[in-house]
């Protein structure tokens, strides 16, 4: 299923070591938060860099909370859903290259993971639009 986003500005912690590292950066990102309830948070992947990232909300500081900004750039992404998807993480890698196989993939925006909840994470593989090189 195709799906267009907007822009997400974020506050992320870069993985030290590519997706192999994302446990250790989403704990740097949620630790000095309040609380995570109803946070929206992403992981995104571009040219080996990984990314944990939390949606910033009104009332965010994110320099007295020592976490770097950055915006995940929207546009169409085709999706897929993973359940249980903590049980599965080598899941979600083999997925994006299944899809980046059928889709014409648009390699200069990031791959998304949004984790809608503790059991399901939405998959989103950035593609090119109709009419684009």
């Amino acid at each position: 299923m195709t799906v267009t986003l907007d822009d997400i500005d974020v506050m992320c912690v870069v993985a030290p070591d590519g997706p192999s590292g994302a446990p250790e950066a989403f704990h740097a990102l949620e630790a000095p938060l309040k609380s995570l309830k109803g946070r929206r948070f992403y992981g995104t992947y571009l040219a080996g860099e990984y990314r944990a990232c939390v949606a910033i909300e009104t009332g965010d500081d994110p320099v007295a909370l020592g976490l770097a900004t950055w915006t995940i750039p929207g546009g169409k992404f085709e999706k897929r859903k993973l359940t249980d998807w903590q049980s599965r993480l080598p899941d979600i890698g083999a997925t994006f290259i299944a899809m980046a196989r059928e889709f014409d993939a648009d390699e200069s925006r990031p791959s998304v993971e949004y984790y809608r909840s503790s059991r399901e994470v939405v998959l989103l593989l950035p593609v090119n639009q109709p009419g684009r090189g």
